[in-house]
């Protein structure tokens, strides 16, 4: 099977403007070009026109002798013009099947369908472009080789519908999706950039620019505010989460638009994620990561499994995908709390210090022991850290949390664990405390896919330690006899299929 031939002149379109770019550049700044010199307006024309011809014909040629093959057991591709390249991807790598398309793709019909395995990273294939019909079949008959079926299934056969984002929650999402490491950082620039010293070191306008700073930052945070929440918007209109079979599937998007899937067989970790916004309004997210993939590592893929909903709706989900329960958190030992007032007391005087040394040097900054008027901020931070942590386990899952400006929640079976290990720093030392990491095969992404415990009594984290690393050895030999009967199971199914007499005779 070939691309479709829809996709020739798409990707022509592509590089269009990169091309026409180089000649230009070309032509203009290159010796000779420009005024009295170089080609003239009919010769750049035709010598962009040729430029576009070649690369029609290379297009063409690509397209062409693209092929792909779905055999019994792998997903064949074999490309290149000059120089062919093979590729077998056996169906039990590939991870997740994801078919995307901007709104140009969809004017005229066609899609690109990426091939995710294990390793992470970039895509193990990228067909581009089949027909939107091909692309949606496609996806079908991977998701059931994965399994083991053989049928082909109707790409229209109806789902099981988990979760559907309403316009009242994708607003909801456009005002809770401020990306509020950036403002931290973007704020503490503009307070350096905006301080008197600053302003001295630079012409006059624009240190009264600099000094306008605040405002500055009010103006931008706004901005900032406003942009994240439009992209968040764009990215998850429409969106909907499935159920088909053993896996979960997504759609999402306006003017990109995605549906993806996410096997349910790699799921190794459950993240429920609140920032503080979301928390108040009792909304929250969930992120679900497999082995070495995890949705929203790449630029392009699915970020959420449920963008927000209601705090209550999203453990119920949680609930429905990897069967935790009611979720009763234990506390850290009050003393962590003391360690984190101590801890947030020193940063404030060390930033003080940090000022003073500055008057010392310079003579600016003349009110710098109103550095310590953030001590008012040290009891309330230190309780805000203290309250959102916690820790459970049951029968099943360990759960912790963890968190103030976004608290994670983060859900591991134990057959999915990897690692479980505990720690202690010489500060947790001093108050016999430690901490518990539970690790697995997810890639974490930029939030981190592990479970940690942190500030517990180390004694519980040594007692919790050998508890996961128990029920994991016993969860593991459960799924491995489970696995060992079911593939007895089937291999009599299909002796008996056979129509042969399966009865044991005894030899003379």
């Amino acid at each position: 099977m070939n691309l479709d031939p829809r996709s020739i002149p798409y990707r022509v379109l592509e590089n269009t403007f990169v091309i026409i770019g180089i000649i230009l550049f070309s032509v203009f700044f290159s010796p000779g070009g420009g005024e009295g010199g170089g080609m003239d307006i009919q010769s750049t024309a035709t010598f962009i026109f040729l430029g576009l011809g070649a690369v029609a014909l290379w297009q063409t040629a690509y397209v062409r002798r693209y092929e792909y093959h779905i055999t019994r057991d792998t997903f064949d591709i074999h490309s290149g013009v000059f120089s062919r390249r093979e590729r077998e991807i056996p169906f039990e790598r590939i991870q997740n099947v994801d078919i995307a398309q901007n709104i140009f793709q969809r004017a005229i019909g066609i899609a690109e369908v990426r091939l995710e395995t294990a390793g992470g990273g970039d895509s193990e294939a990228r067909l581009r472009y089949v027909s939107e019909p091909e692309a949606t079949r496609l996806q079908e008959i991977i998701s059931d080789k994965k399994r083991g079926d053989t049928s082909e299934r109707d790409p229209g056969a109806p789902h099981d519908i988990l979760f559907e984002l309403d316009q009242r929650e994708l607003a909801i999402l456009g005002v809770t999706s401020a990306n509020f490491r950036l403002f931290a950082l973007f704020v503490v620039g503009l307070s350096v950039l905006g301080s008197p010293v600053a302003a001295q070191q630079v012409e006059p306008r624009v240190a009264l620019l600099l000094l306008l700073g605040p405002l500055v930052a009010i103006a931008a945070l706004v901005l900032l505010w406003i942009i994240s929440g439009i992209q968040a918007v764009l990215r998850y209109y429409g969106f909907r989460l499935l159920r088909h079979e053993g896996e979960l599937r997504y759609e999402r998007g306006l003017l990109q638009q995605y549906r993806g899937t996410i096997p349910l067989s790699k799921v190794q970790t459950l993240m429920i994620r609140e920032n503080f916004i979301a928390r108040a309004a009792g909304y929250a997210n969930m992120v679900i990561e497999t082995a070495g993939y995890a949705p929203g590592q790449g630029s392009d893929s699915v970020e959420s499994a449920v963008p927000i909903a209601k705090r209550n709706r999203v453990f119920e989900l949680a609930t429905t995908i990897e069967g935790v329960g009611e979720v009763e958190f234990q506390s850290p030992p009050k003393r962590a709390m003391r360690r984190y007032i101590g801890r947030y007391t020193l940063i404030v005087l060390a930033v003080t210090a940090i000022l003073a040394g500055i008057h010392l040097q310079t003579g600016e900054l003349a009110d710098w022991y109103l550095g310590l008027s953030l001590l008012v901020l040290v009891l309330p931070a230190a309780y805000l850290k203290y309250v959102n942590l916690g820790y459970y386990y049951d029968e099943n899952h360990v759960v912790t949390q963890s968190g103030f400006w976004t608290r994670r929640t983060t859900i591991v079976p134990y057959y999915r664990v990897q690692t479980v290990s505990d720690s202690q720093t010489i500060f947790q030392y001093r108050h016999n405390l430690g901490t518990l990491v539970v690790d697995t095969a997810s890639s974490g992404g930029f939030w981190g896919g592990d479970a940690i415990a942190l500030d517990i009594h180390i004694d519980d984290a040594r007692e919790l330690r050998e508890l996961v690393h128990d029920r994991f050895q016993e969860s593991a030999k459960a799924r491995l006899a489970g696995d060992e009967e079911g593939a007895f199971n089937e291999q009599s199914s299909q002796e008996d299929n056979t129509g042969f007499d399966n009865t044991p005779q005894l030899s003379d």
